[in-house]
């Protein structure tokens, strides 16, 4: 079988990079070795995990919010097995939406798992080889396993064994307080079960903004999800049907499940990559330039098995570029404004730098704003005022460098910042610009006037100091 843009892989690197080289004029094959398109993030990963998190959302509403607005219901309780019904509802409509696209743009997919033969071959297991131009792997990533004493325990569970469970737990433990622990510890809290999470560094999702961090922690407290910070999981032995996890100096914790999210591996073993010459990089796999272009040229990595984001939206676009490269166009990733979505409650998102990686490359040149939730009256009129808007801005230009979040529907908010920030604007056209009210956006411009020293909806710093 001949083309002319062999894809290895149908994930989020995938498949925007097969439709994409076929919008080009491309002949396209993509070869996936899963019974349906997608990969991780449709399949087991970012979708059905949201659609949890929109019952979750639901049961928040029925328990605090529904009184307050005047609706009267009964007693909310969880219908698991109703949830895991409409989360797969959701995964398979995406899935074999993803099918349809690839029908509608003429890509071929070979299913099977492949191999590369050669520089200019792959061999799909059980089927006919497929000979390109130019390929693209986008093979994602699988999570990682520490080595623990007891690890191994049927009882300890990756995403993808948390996401396929019938019952909820009537205790877990979350071994890493990164995005995807998190993440699940916020959604079973709400499920009603007893939530731990073990983290060996002194803070939760460590890689974003130290105040959205301490934000997160104390609400997670205030919803009785037990922390322990800094503290290292020794060995994990099975007891009466549950679990012992020993962690720290001597402490233990008992669990009937744990869900181990220390971190994801690229996949790129077996693939027949290095015999051709394709470098790899022992962290983040295979190593990639701003035009994803491997060290043999007509080949190209996107996603998580490239390793500069493990993020679906960041695949997604990587495999534009690839395909827009293998087809004999000259384009770019440009990474300065990757969305940072964290489906928590409170939701986080961040976009462009932090405020320490701002300070460490601006120095004193640096002004921030934060408005709070409590002053925007959609947010007051939807019961959710946890949280705030933070802009953060350089002061010699007024160059926006980042906008973090955490809050109601902040995840959908961000994008705003991502246009701002990829279009190098200002905070004074973040902050004079017209926000409609009353809306959740309204807090951003807030938080913009507030880094100008000019806000509205909040009384000046000097005034409220003086007066406290």
């Amino acid at each position: 079988m001949d083309c002319d843009v062999a894809v290895l892989g149908g994930g989020p690197g995938g498949y925007p990079a097969a439709i994409r080289a076929a919008q080009l004029g491309a002949k396209v094959v993509c070869v996936e070795k899963e019974p349906e398109l997608g990969g991780t993030c449709l399949r087991v990963g970012c979708i059905p995990t949201k659609a949890w998190v929109q019952t979750a959302h639901a049961l928040k509403s029925a328990e605090e919010s529904f009184g307050k607005f005047g609706v009267t219901v009964g007693e909310a309780r969880l219908d698991f097995a109703h949830a895991n019904e409409w989360k797969d509802a959701v995964v398979k409509q995406m899935t074999s939406g993803v099918a349809s696209l690839f029908k509608a743009n003429g890509v071929e997919w070979v299913r099977g798992v492949g191999r590369f033969r050669d520089a200019n071959t792959l061999a799909v297991e059980g089927g006919e080889d497929v000979s390109f131009k130019s390929a693209i792997v986008a093979t994602g990533s699988s999570p990682l396993r520490p080595p623990i004493d007891g690890i191994d325990s049927r009882l300890c569970v990756d995403s993808t064994g948390l996401l396929a469970q019938t019952e909820v737990p009537r205790r877990l433990v979350v071994l890493g307080g990164g995005v995807i622990g998190c993440e699940f510890a916020s959604i079973f809290r709400r499920f009603g079960a007893e939530v731990t999470v073990v983290e060996m560094l002194p803070r939760l999702i460590p890689m974003e903004d130290e105040d959205a961090s301490m934000e997160l922690a104390r609400q997670f407290e205030k919803r009785g999800i037990a922390l322990h910070l800094e503290q290292q999981c020794r060995k994990l032995e099975e007891s009466g049907g549950g679990l012992i996890v020993h962690f720290g100096e001597g402490e233990t914790v008992e669990a009937d499940l744990m869900l181990v999210s220390v971190g994801r591996g690229p996949n790129v073993r077996d693939l027949g990559l290095e015999e051709i010459g394709v470098e790899l990089d022992p962290r983040k796999g295979i190593a990639a330039d701003e035009h994803r272009r491997t060290t043999v040229p007509h080949i190209y990595a996107t996603g998580d098995c490239a390793g500069y984001w493990q993020l679906a939206h960041t695949a997604f676009r990587e495999g534009e570029v690839a395909a827009e490269n293998a087809c004999g166009h000259d384009a770019v990733v440009d990474n300065r404004a990757v969305p940072r979505p964290i489906y928590t409650d409170p939701e986080i998102a961040g976009v462009g730098l932090t405020e320490a990686e701002a300070r460490e490359q601006y120095g004193d040149d640096i002004a921030v704003g934060r408005a709070p939730w409590i002053a925007i009256a959609r947010a007051v009129m939807q019961d959710e005022t946890v949280g705030w808007v933070k802009t953060i801005h350089e002061t010699r230009y007024g160059e926006l460098l980042g906008l973090v979040m955490v809050g109601p529907h902040v995840t959908d908010l961000i994008e705003a910042g991502v246009v701002a920030i990829d279009a190098e604007a200002t905070v004074e056209t973040v902050a004079d610009g017209m926000a409609a009210h009353p809306t959740l956006s309204e807090a951003i411009k807030e938080a913009g006037l507030v880094g100008l020293g000019r806000p509205i909806h909040l009384p000046p710093r000097k005034r409220a100091a003086a007066r406290a």
